[in-house]
């Protein structure tokens, strides 16, 4: 318990469901009963309005019935009770309750009860005014020095000060420069109003000026009756606080000067009846109320600021006396007179917590019990130590994965339709083809657990396409399954780089300790066929490109291993095979009669790549099958390094225009805002001039940006192709050195994570200068010829290159590097570690082999300019090459 909460009195929960702001709390003896107590007053927004006379009562009960005096519920909501003269002729204090179109005034009265439940209280309607406009808030007081009874001024939400002389209807002003409503009161001591207004600014209006200003009738007034009739509305004074006011409230206590409160967003401030500043407090938390009251020490005022942290602070000017924690946030706060108990502090939360409490602190009572003093029994304790030995030790000897990994409690599975879809589920594809073919994929996901929030995502690399990508299911029981179903097919204009998709399902486990769940995460990856982006054609003698694959096994009949692309009814011994793309281009297979040669030809380097892959992926499924475990494929042709350059350039060219066209819209977008602030200013003028053809040169400039953007998304889709296929014949030339050099999968993994570093293509963060410090990390590492390259240091950042001939160079001496006998394998030795960091860019390798031109043993590079993006494969069993050491291991040849 906290030394300074607030120690309770009295307190009760309003309703339920009801809500309750600044202006819903009122503390008056509104019953007339002579007796000095205060009551309660409370207004909702449900339209409740209780009165309450509250009694002690003991911590933890409730309140007794007699405390609620009275509870009736109104038409429309409260927004504002007070208590005053409202009612000519006598001196009794009435109930002001303000709607948002109704301002009624009710007299409270109690009968004495003769019987056991006590007085009876009710309320009678002396008058109501009906309101031409939404009401906001209201103050009082006897407006024009009037004794003996009070006057209400309600301020409405379009800025009409309304004034009502008790029963009838004075006049109303509106509040020059009005935007939108701010808190308002009444200064008697020099007979003002006093506002905050959208400018930030406290301002006081003379009762005398609002009465002889321009009478607000109407709010649009001709020119003609803004000079004959009443007077401006002059303000009185102003001061700026620079923030939006909460509340203000103007005291005038005998020992203490007249002096007006304001409660800022950040700040309190205490100004004299002229606007001037006496003193301001800043305040280091957020408030939501206050209330001034009377100090004891002379010259000085007390204020209670509640805030939203729950606490509520006592100043004593801008000394801070004392701070207690509440149990709510109070939005309205008042000092009472309740039960011969003088200056308890009541308090109201939004959602209608009422508490009447009283400062001080409670002593800490607690004693600490004493301990009993007991013989050890050291037997028992050596038992226990051995059991909780032996707890530890099975924890230790258990896998790391928690059994939940090892058996899984979601099994998410994919299941590829062996044929394509009859009916085509294509949608929105920019594929020319004459039909666009889809297949289905089935998906299940079975439980063992309950799984809460079951969430499954399908994933395919653009340019394919998924009919729905996301699926949400109810809860999952144990022992439960789900299963959807969905269709892949190709969406943009050209070939994928992979025929591979993922399904992820995400859900929560609730356990005892977290009942909410842990989160977890199952997914599995699918293969499509090849028949999904190209069906057969005939075949194609005459190629730019072409790739020899080496086996040692001899050749097989395509109708064996690509029976979805060979007529049944043909020979046996089919031998060659013709791949029509969707994209219109075309790429031929061929098998060697004699030798054990596969040769893939097209006239593009990129659609190699998947007719290569399908070849070497179903060459091992077929061996496979026939339980062969020593069939390979080897490559011994020369690496098409300057094809793959070509590609390079490409790409590089359209990341040049793509900035290019940035730099443009930029400067077209500077110039067209300057034309329009030009026409603005003409526009304004009182005096018209003439445009001298700023409105063609605008429209000009219009039509430029439009273009300029047209021309910059046609070069982004033209820069999402060229990304695509150099990925394609990235993952080709990977394919082509592990076969080359014959790398292990460990090597190959180190290859992909090196040529595929990234998931998108970016102008922050492309891929020439990716890969280019990935090569140079291994040239000066593991495929390093002396110390003085691995001495070599690292630049801090990446950036766009000017060019890609450095990229070039290094590539070609890479592959040089591995023809010589380098190889790349992953060292745990520490001895064999360097200290080397990889911040993210490299040095020029000042390798003096890349002064002349190149040609590798069994290649045909060369090297001419420019760059690449591409996508990087998680490979959960083996980590990126730059964060690991590496080493070369030399072979003899």
């Amino acid at each position: 318990m906290s030394l300074f909460k607030a120690r309770e009195w009295w307190s009760t929960l309003l309703g339920e469901k009801e809500e309750f702001d600044q202006g819903c709390l009122c503390i008056a003896d509104v019953d007339n009963s002579g007796s000095g107590q205060d009551k309660i007053i409370v207004g909702s927004y449900m339209g409740y309005l209780r009165i309450f006379s509250p009694h002690p009562v003991k911590p933890g009960e409730e309140i007794q019935p007699e405390d609620l005096l009275l509870e009736v519920q109104l038409r429309e909501p409260i927004l504002q009770v007070e208590v005053g003269k409202f009612v000519s002729g006598t001196e009794g204090l009435h109930l002001a309750v303000l709607h948002s179109r109704k301002l009624c005034v009710y007299a409270v009265t109690g009968t004495l009860g003769n019987v056991e439940h006590g007085n009876q209280y009710q309320i009678k309607l002396m008058y109501e005014h009906n309101l031409q406009r939404t009401a906001c808030n209201m103050t009082y007081g006897p407006f024009g020095g009037v004794k003996g009874r009070d006057m209400i001024c309600i301020q409405s939400m379009d800025g009409m000060l309304m004034l009502f002389e008790q029963e009838s209807y004075a006049f109303g002003r509106f509040l020059p420069g009005f935007l939108l409503p701010g808190p308002l009161t009444y200064s008697s001591r020099t007979d003002s109003f006093i506002t905050v207004s959208s400018c930030q600014q406290v301002e006081s209006y003379k009762y005398q000026v609002l009465a002889f200003a321009t009478d607000a009738d109407e709010r649009q007034e001709t020119e003609q009756q803004k000079l004959s009739s009443g007077k401006r509305l002059v303000v009185d004074w102003v001061l700026n606080i620079g923030e939006q006011a909460l509340d203000i409230r103007v005291v005038s206590f005998n020992q203490a000067v007249s002096s007006v409160f304001v409660l800022g967003e950040r700040n309190f401030f205490c100004l004299k009846d002229n606007g001037q500043i006496r003193f301001m407090k800043k305040l280091d938390y957020s408030p939501s109320c206050f209330i001034p009251y009377c100090s004891v020490k002379e010259g000085t005022i007390n204020t209670l600021i509640g805030n939203h942290s729950k606490m509520l602070n006592v100043y004593q000017d801008v000394t801070l006396k004392w701070a207690t924690q509440l149990p709510h946030i109070p939005v309205s706060v008042k000092v009472a007179n309740l039960q011969d108990l003088k200056g308890v502090i009541v308090t109201l939360s939004d959602s209608g917590h009422l508490q009447c409490s009283y400062l001080g602190t409670d002593p800490s009572i607690f004693q600490a019990p004493k301990v009993d003093s007991r013989e050890i029994n050291y037997e028992e304790l050596d038992a226990e130590m051995k059991e909780l030995q032996k707890i530890i030790k099975e924890a230790t000897k258990t896998d790391i994965l928690p059994k939940s990994e090892i058996q899984r409690d979601v099994i998410v599975t994919a299941e590829v339709s062996p044929d394509l879809d009859a009916e085509s589920q294509a949608i929105d594809s920019e594929v020319k083809a004459e039909a666009v073919p889809s297949v289905t994929v089935k998906i299940t996901i079975q439980s063992r657990v309950t799984a809460q929030k079951p969430n499954l995502t399908v994933c395919v690399q653009a340019p394919l396409a998924v009919t729905c990508d996301q699926f949400v299911f109810d809860d999952l029981e144990p022992d439960s399954s789900e299963t959807v179903v969905l269709s892949v097919f190709l969406k943009g204009n050209c070939s994928p780089s992979e025929l591979e998709g993922n399904c992820l399902v995400s859900y929560t486990t609730p356990t005892e300790l977290n009942p909410e769940g842990i989160p977890k995460v199952a997914q599995c990856n699918f293969r499509l066929p090849l028949r999904l982006i190209c069906f057969p054609t005939q075949p194609s003698k005459a190629a730019s490109h072409k790739l020899t694959i080496d086996t040692n096994k001899p050749p097989i009949s395509f109708l064996a291993i690509f029976p979805d692309f060979v007529d049944p009814s043909e020979n046996d011994q089919v031998n060659i095979l013709g791949f029509q793309f969707l994209t219109g281009s075309k790429t031929t297979l061929l098998a060697s009669k004699t030798s054990q040669r596969y040769r893939i030809q097209s006239d593009q380097l990129e659609d190699l790549w998947l007719i290569t892959k399908e070849l070497t992926l179903r060459l091992e499924e077929h061996f496979k099958k026939q339980k062969c475990k020593d069939f390979a494929c080897t490559f011994s042709g020369s690496i098409p390094l300057q094809e793959y350059f070509e590609l390079i350039d490409r790409h590089f060219e359209l990341r040049l225009n793509a900035e290019k066209f940035q730099e443009l819209l930029s400067e077209r977008a500077v110039q067209f805002r300057a034309i329009e602030r030009r026409l603005l200013t003409r526009f304004k003028d009182k005096t018209p001039a003439p445009l001298q053809h700023l409105d063609t040169l605008l429209e000009g400039t219009f039509r430029e940006v439009i273009a300029l953007a047209d021309a910059a998304e046609e070069n982004q889709a033209n820069m999402f192709q060229a990304f695509t296929k150099l990925k394609s014949a990235t993952h080709l030339l990977i394919m082509l050195i592990s076969l080359w050099q014959k790398l292990s999968a460990d090597q190959v993994a180190i290859l992909e994570a090196t040529f595929l570093p990234l998931a998108e293509d970016t102008q922050e963060l492309g891929w020439e200068e990716t890969v280019d410090a990935s090569i140079s990390y291994l040239l000066r590492t593991c495929l390093s010829k002396s110390s003085k390259e691995q001495a070599l240091t690292l630049s801090s950042e990446l950036c766009m290159p000017k060019d890609t001939s450095r990229l070039k160079k290094n590539i070609t001496l890479f592959c040089d590097r591995l023809a010589k006998g380098g190889r790349l394998s992953i060292s745990t030795d520490s001895a064999t570690q360097q200290s080397v960091v990889m911040p993210g860019g490299c040095a020029t390798i000042p390798e003096s082999d890349l002064e002349e031109r190149m040609i590798i043993p069994g290649s045909t590079g060369t090297l001419p300019n420019h760059g690449h993006i591409a996508e990087q494969k998680s490979k959960p069993d083996v980590l990126q090459p730059v964060h690991k050491c590496i080493k070369v291991e030399s072979t003899l040849q």
